[in-house]
């Protein structure tokens, strides 16, 4: 069918007195096809009265798209089976028209973002070459509204703590907060809620109050609203990560920093600008950093295993021996491992970003060959115990081998006991317990408790005696 441009062209021709044969020729058409538009001595398309052959079905065809959750293969399948001789093709044909089943085009909009309004964080997962091997890294991103700066790294998973370890880097980065950051509905900041009736985590919020910036959500299904973070992670897998290969951890961010800082000093076709100019205007509207900002960190407890090591996600970290079967506290930041026995004992480590079951071992820890403490050496604990109470010493020497506990912790047990109870009901109950072969010191402790109130405290003045 010609359209309203070739009619009109037609009418022109004809009017200045070209031939029917040269117009055919000129438009590489028919002179039937001519002969017809001349004859109807009009510029617009006629419109075409022919009747659709889905008509008929109209009403089946709105039940079926009901039943059948909008698949028009099956509406195919179910009106075919109903006998109606109806091409695929031309039932998708007729619902397009008419709109069945379908929603209709909404334009989007455009967000308008000044200096220092918000800032834009989100993750997505990647495939990189790292120490020789392809695995998956969670690509962690922040994109300044309003000038575009860029700023990413990568981790091996991304919890709350990896959340609050780059959202640091990242206004460090900028050299400031916005007033907000917006997110995806991710738990690791949401506590219940989501779009405009998010509540963050109580943890996540007082993190945002100690650079000024709040934390919110945009609506499910909302894409277009965190554009400005979504749109980069394309750019990063096809130009950052393309042929790259990383040493390891340490290396890959050290190159996303390099990269993020090149790319933002670069002409941008769609902003029509330099992210570092428009960041010239939007960096004093940002809010200035705190004075101090303390490094991000986790706290574990743990208990150190008889090889004399501490676990922590699968990792094994040494620490000094005389440690053994003693309650540490571990603080874990981005970079290192602190193990902490009391305020003057401190051993630190370099820390792995990923659970690689790795023994970390430092080597003071383990003293040379044929250099360590002797096998008949007595224990601080016990050397203590003995001189306190030197009576016990059989009972000693039998419970380093037959108590359910390390010897370490069991003998500073029984060191507790000697200093906190009188030596008379101690001993008894030493000898007591070592007649009945109880090595269990936890029941020892009540055995002494009832000697103690047995003979030490009195009811009505008068003299000790039994309950």
């Amino acid at each position: 069918m010609l359209s309203h441009a070739q009619r009109t062209t037609i009418l022109e021709l004809h009017t200045q007195g070209v031939s029917k044969r040269e117009i055919a020729r000129v438009l590489g058409i028919s002179r039937p096809t001519v002969r017809k538009v001349l004859q109807s001595k009009a510029a617009e398309v006629p419109e075409v009265l022919r009747a659709e052959k889905a008509e008929p079905y109209r009403q089946r065809i709105l039940e079926l798209i009901s039943s059948c959750k909008g698949n028009l293969v099956r509406v195919h399948e179910e009106l075919a089976a109903d006998g109606a001789e109806l091409s695929y093709p031309a039932l998708t044909a007729f619902c397009r028209r008419h709109g069945i089943g379908q929603e209709s085009a909404v334009a989007v909009g455009r967000y308008e973002f000044e200096p220092g309004e918000e800032m834009q964080h989100d993750t997505s997962p990647h495939e990189v070459e790292l120490a020789g091997k392809k695995r998956k890294v969670q690509t962690a991103s922040a994109v300044l509204c309003y000038s575009r700066m860029l700023f990413f790294q990568c981790y091996p998973t991304f919890q709350r703590f990896d959340c609050k370890v780059f959202l640091s880097e990242a206004v460090q980065y900028f050299c400031g907060s916005p007033a907000r950051v917006m997110i995806d509905n991710t738990h690791v900041v949401v506590l219940r809620g989501s779009g405009r009736d998010m509540i963050p985590v109580p943890e996540m919020a007082a993190f945002g109050d100690r650079f000024g910036f709040r934390f919110v959500a945009h609506a499910i299904g909302n894409v277009n609203r965190s554009a400005r973070v979504e749109r980069p992670f394309w750019f990063i897998e096809r130009n950052f990560l393309a042929g790259r290969k990383f040493a390891d951890w340490g290396d890959l961010n050290r190159q996303a920093r390099q990269w993020c800082d090149r790319v933002n000093s670069t002409y941008k076709k769609h902003i029509r600008a330099v992210p570092r100019e428009l960041f010239a205007v939007e960096r004093p509207q940002l809010k200035p950093l705190p004075a101090w900002i303390p490094e991000v960190y986790r706290l574990h407890q743990r208990t150190v295993d008889v090889e004399g090591y501490v676990a922590l996600h699968t990792n094994r970290y040494s620490v000094p021996l005389e440690w053994i079967g003693r309650r540490v506290e571990v603080r874990e930041t981005r970079d290192q491992i602190a193990i902490q026995l009391d305020a003057r004992k401190l051993v630190t480590h370099g820390r792995i970003a990923e659970a690689e079951y790795q023994r970390v071992l430092l080597p003071q820890h383990r003293p040379p060959r044929g250099q360590g403490l002797s096998r008949t050496q007595l224990h601080p604990e016990e050397k203590a115990i003995l001189e306190s109470a030197p009576e016990i010493a059989e009972y000693v020497a039998t419970l380093k081998q037959r108590s359910r506990k390390v010897p370490g912790v069991a003998l500073r047990q029984l060191l507790r006991l000697v200093r906190e109870y009188p030596r008379e009901p101690l001993v008894a109950a030493v000898r007591e317990a070592a007649h009945y072969g109880l090595y269990d010191l936890d029941r020892l402790e009540r055995m002494i408790l009832r000697r103690v109130a047995r003979d030490y405290f009195l009811l009505d003045g008068g003299e000790p005696h039994d309950d």
